[in-house]
């Protein structure tokens, strides 16, 4: 049976002694009930894994002892997705969940000319992406920005691979048949897609078109196709 699973971001294997935070605490000794002398796996969100053990049992300031760390490397693919805020916050929130699930290593939500809504709660969403991280037993933790304006992004990226998929008729290659780097940028549109003028922009920055399949997707559903192919090739 697997042991419980938490983030701890200033856990080291040079604290031989560790204080869990209150939130991870209360979680030990309030909700699963654990007690002194059982263990738990902590991770950093930068590779490492830590195995602990319960030094004294309170559920505000929790102790353990670390007891052995594994360093695992970091992803050997960078892939970043870029993807439109959406006016339903809660699907924005699906997609967060599943990009970290499948692996993603960086998430930007972009403000492009037609996105609605532009009101984003970094903090649940930085919770939603640790709790998908924790849930995924994985000890990477993705890079997740604050948005960013669609011409700023594209203007400045220094991706090895930059692509953007939009709605247009324009001449566009399927997704499944281009060849990966190890470093790979997608821009995914808001619900009215990409303006003319933003495909044009992304075009002139080195940006290839692609198309990811025969039919209309929402936002968040092409997000997800696209993290998909970009994870698992």
């Amino acid at each position: 049976m697997a042991l419980p699973f938490f983030y701890e971001p200033t856990v080291a294997v040079s604290s031989s002694l560790f204080e869990l935070s209150e939130e991870t605490s209360k979680h030990c000794i309030q909700v699963l009930r654990m007690r002194t002398g059982e263990q738990l796996q902590l991770t950093n969100g930068k590779g490492g894994l830590y195995t602990a053990r319960i030094a004294n049992e309170d559920k505000k300031h929790c102790t353990v002892t670390i007891e052995s760390e594994k360093q695992n490397p970091p992803p050997e693919k960078k892939t970043i997705i870029a993807v439109s805020l959406l006016k339903n916050a809660s699907r924005f929130e699906w997609f967060l969940e599943k990009a970290t699930e499948v692996g993603i290593t960086e998430i930007v939500p972009l403000i492009c000319t037609r996105t609605e809504h532009i009101r984003f709660r970094f903090d649940r969403m930085q919770q939603i992406v640790i709790s998908a991280m924790l849930q995924s037993q994985q000890s990477w933790l993705p890079i997740l920005h604050e948005p960013v304006k669609f011409q700023e992004l594209v203007q400045q990226n220094s991706a090895i691979q930059k692509l953007i998929a939009h709605c247009e008729e324009d001449s566009k290659s399927p997704i499944q048949t281009i060849s990966l780097t190890k470093s790979v940028l997608i821009l995914i549109g808001p619900e009215g897609d990409f303006t003319p003028e933003e495909i044009k922009l992304a075009i002139h920055h080195s940006f290839q078109p692609v198309s990811l399949g025969n039919t209309r997707l929402r936002t968040e559903t092409a997000a997800m196709v696209a993290s998909t192919f970009l994870s698992i090739r």
